[in-house]
């Protein structure tokens, strides 16, 4: 077992960081001819860090998933460990989402003056209209057809086209059975487990020389950012949305995250693991993808966090997946502070009705940058059809609005997706012990 790069790589990811930012901010930002998503920065950023990444999810999650449950053994272990991991995602995430909606609600954010309303307005339709690969994304998107989809992947036709086209719910689901099979097979198999357990362990030095590019990557990437939406828009009147989501995110993260492991973990030093999942907290930040953060995620689980083996190989692929803490968290803000700035009044059971459909929308958004935005027309449509008949609806198009500081609340909500995921892994290390 090894170490891991511990706090130097640590120390160099927020250097990295900071001199991005500032960089982004000072020698990049220009308001009259903003940079724009194909910049050089942005491409540097992936080439560096997220498409070596990006390269080990797929490998990692088929090889650690069947390592994992093969190491289990036993189906009614597994069955345990599974329910327990389902029930603790949905658990945070329907937390998450509460307080998103009860922390908007309080703030009223979108409670503006007319002026700053019509800008807001106009300025949104401008920025939906013009992005038309989010156009695209957004049109036909339904609860029942982001089911549906989950449940096509779930059960796929061709696994090597799940793997090629990056799709890891169908890997999972064909590593579980894989790892059954492997488990029952005896001594028949026993090559077979010691080729995925090798295997993995091959891949985690693999990602341990990957981790190293980190700084770099979030450098490019960090400045890009800044670059794109400047600081300034912080003190905008969108300001008080991205406020009620920093605070939400943070309240999440900070506070109730560190309640639930100390509670369901059996630990006293919350705050010291978290402390240990610095490399991979950072990187999410970074990087705004938790897919891709997944291979750091599990590296820093089981060799610096203490995460069983077990636990790793099973909850933080799947939670990647399917756990979105931070993305259920903003899309209850985005969604009730849109409505309140088009001025429509939603009442208690509006607001319930926003808690589930988020809570069901950010299960089925992909863990890759900018997908709430995507799933959060599934929570305007149900919000809308719940409305009494003749009044006004909320438009697609509004979206808009957010969509020039998405990148950077994206970032942190992903930070606290991959929190969330390590906090399930570290959780059901109780259950699940090496």
């Amino acid at each position: 077992m090894h170490n891991g790069p511990g706090w130097k790589l640590t120390t160099f990811i927020i250097l990295g960081m900071i001199v991005g930012a500032l960089w982004g901010q000072f020698g990049l930002f220009d308001a009259a001819a903003p940079i724009t998503g194909d910049h050089w920065t942005k491409l540097t950023g992936d080439l560096v860090l997220i498409r070596p990444l990006k390269l080990l999810v797929i490998p990692l999650v088929l090889f650690s998933v069947v390592a994992g449950v093969s190491r289990i053994g036993d189906p009614k272990a597994l069955g345990k460990l599974g329910g327990c991991t389902l029930a603790y995602y949905f658990g945070t995430m329907l937390i998450a989402v509460t307080l998103g909606a009860a922390l908007v609600t309080f703030i009223q954010p979108g409670d503006l003056s007319e002026a700053a309303t019509a800008a807001l307005k106009a300025s949104g339709e401008t920025a939906f209209h013009a992005n038309s690969s989010l156009s695209e994304r957004v049109s036909g998107q339904s609860m029942q057809g982001t089911w549906t989809n989950i449940l096509y992947q779930m059960v796929p036709t061709n696994i090597v086209t799940e793997m090629s086209a990056g799709r890891p719910l169908g890997v999972i689901v064909f590593a579980l059975g894989l790892g059954i099979a492997l488990a029952a097979g005896g001594e028949k198999t026993k090559a077979a487990r010691d080729f995925f357990s090798a295997g993995f362990e091959a891949l985690l030095i693999l990602v341990t020389w990957v981790i190293w590019l980190t700084p770099v990557g979030v450098f490019f990437l960090v400045a890009w950012t800044v670059g794109t939406i400047g600081i300034q828009r912080l003190i905008e009147p969108i300001g008080w949305y991205m406020f009620a989501v920093f605070v939400g995110l943070l309240i999440h993260g900070a506070i109730i995250l560190p309640f639930i492991l100390r509670l369901l973990g059996g630990t006293n030093t919350p705050y010291k693991f978290m402390n240990q999942m610095k490399p991979a907290l950072l990187t999410a930040f970074g990087t705004d993808s938790s897919s891709a953060t997944l291979p750091v995620t599990m590296e820093t689980a089981e060799h610096a966090g203490g995460c069983s083996k077990k636990s790793s190989n099973f909850v933080l692929p799947l939670g990647s997946t399917i756990n979105m803490d931070g993305t259920a968290l903003y899309e209850a803000v985005a969604v009730v502070f849109l409505f309140q700035l088009f001025g429509i009044d939603l009442s208690f059971t509006h607001l319930v009705i926003v808690v589930i459909t988020a809570t069901l929308a950010a299960v089925g958004a992909a863990g890759i940058p900018s997908a709430g935005l995507v799933t959060m027309v599934i929570v305007i449509g149900a919000v809308n059809a719940a409305l009494p008949e003749g009044s006004q609806t909320l438009p697609v198009w509004s979206i808009g609005v957010i969509l020039g500081v998405d990148r950077i609340l994206d970032m942190c909500r992903t930070t606290v997706n991959v929190w969330g995921d390590a906090v399930g892994a570290k959780v059901m290390t109780r259950i699940a012990p090496d």
